[in-house]
């Protein structure tokens, strides 16, 4: 069973799935506060850089963002010069230039943005200078993937490209065309916002908030059940269902109990707390480690307290199964990006090897975020990347040990 929880505090909404009684994911959001990543700005270029084919650009926030030529080339690979050119005969320093966001500042970071522009519906991902149709990997059916295509390009301009997202997977045509063209609207509005004269930096377009963000993209006919214990969030919620699903009304709930939390009633409060925690323990008596490095992340597999029963291989087998999953699971829950590095107990049966691999990439399908699985390496570890479009840490209350750094050791005399 898959519920959304939405826990409405003075200061925060918070947002948490659970399948199955376990959770999955979680996000949240200060009041007054916004997400950077999908916005877009009229910046204005500050710094060329040759050596590096990047520019930087003030928007308007309190670090410059990064802007890499890739970013500024057409977006259909087959568009690109056979020979870049260099960055300065692109951009030049006092430039205004309409950007978006694409990844949040971190740590020492700003923002990366880019100008291969897109706005997000229900159904797709309009482009309105890709000039291409793509359908997402996860829709495995040819025939589907042809008949979404073939409503996508009917209803195109020229120039314009078009993501077909998962969810339209079995989708009436005129669901999509009616998405297309609001998000086409959309655009045509951030271009008139755009072409006014006014202060440079600025902000021309806000993507969703947090509710109407996960209404779009998660409440869908898998979710049984949607939580809310706050009257004006349940509102706006039926007012979103409304408008994009309305067969969907009779599973948002309202909770109402005098005692208790939501989040604290489904458990979300204590699976949150543990999942965030250096050592994870599973569900036999093994554990994972996960540490996070400025480069990577890193999972290290042990089996603890379990022994098995059989022998070795198969104690070590069924502990490296259980850590795939749950490694999988805290990815999507810790929202976890870039290079991670799984170093599983190691097994002698190639059989087993494969199994947990298997394993892995068939849960990570689960994620709405990109995810490769590159597979083993020589040395026995398991290498995969998720795209990283924020610092899955912000999403929770923690803070860097004022003595050690966060480096785990103290210095002593």
């Amino acid at each position: 069973m898959k519920r959304i929880l939405v826990q409405c505090g003075q200061d925060q909404i918070e947002v948490a799935v659970m399948e199955d009684d376990r959770l999955v994911e979680y996000d949240n959001e200060l009041r007054g506060a916004e997400h950077l990543a999908g916005n877009m700005y009229i910046g204005r270029v500050v710094n060329v850089l040759q050596g590096m084919q990047a520019a930087f650009l003030d928007i308007g926030l309190e670090k410059n963002a990064f802007l890499y030529i890739d970013d500024i080339l057409p977006a259909h690979l087959e568009k690109h010069p056979k020979q870049k050119p260099l960055i300065t005969e692109l951009v030049q320093v006092g430039q205004a230039l309409l950007v978006q966001v694409v990844k949040e500042p971190v740590g020492n970071k700003g923002a990366r943005v880019t100008t291969h522009y897109s706005i997000p519906g229900r159904w797709g991902v309009y482009m309105p200078r890709a000039d291409y149709v793509g359908v997402s990997r996860k829709i495995e059916i040819e025939t589907e993937r042809e008949r979404l295509k073939h409503a996508a390009e009917k209803h195109l301009k020229q120039g314009e490209g078009f993501i077909v997202r998962t969810a339209a997977e079995g989708v009436a045509e005129e669901l999509i065309t009616t998405d297309l063209i609001d998000l086409r609207k959309r655009w045509q509005a951030v271009e008139e916002l755009s072409s006014l004269q006014g202060p440079v930096p600025r902000k021309v377009y806000t993507d969703f908030g947090l509710l109407p963000r996960w209404i779009r993209d998660v409440f869908r006919d898998d979710v049984q059940e949607l939580w809310v214990n706050d009257k004006d969030a349940y509102d706006t919620i039926m007012t979103l269902v409304r408008a994009v699903s309305p067969g969907l009304c009779e599973r948002v709930r309202r909770f109402e109990r005098t005692r208790g939390t939501l989040f604290g009633t489904f458990q979300a409060d204590e699976q949150l707390e543990n999942s965030f925690k250096r050592k994870i323990w599973l569900d036999n008596g093994g554990y994972v480690v996960v540490d996070h490095t400025e480069a990577l992340t890193v999972f290290d597999v042990n089996t603890g307290r379990y022994t098995g029963s059989v022998d070795l291989e198969q104690t070590v087998k069924d502990t490296n199964v259980l850590a795939a999953k749950e490694i999988a699971r805290l990815l999507r829950l810790r929202d976890i990006g870039g290079l991670i590095i799984i170093d599983f107990i190691d097994m002698d049966l190639v059989a087993h090897r494969q199994l947990v691999l298997d394993t892995l990439e068939q849960e990570v399908k689960r994620d709405r975020t990109k995810t490769v699985v590159e597979g083993w390496t020589r040395l026995g570890l398991v290498e995969m990347t998720r795209k990283k479009v924020r610092d899955g840490k912000d999403k929770v209350t923690i803070r860097r040990c004022t003595e050690c750094e966060g480096t785990g050791w103290l210095w002593t005399k």
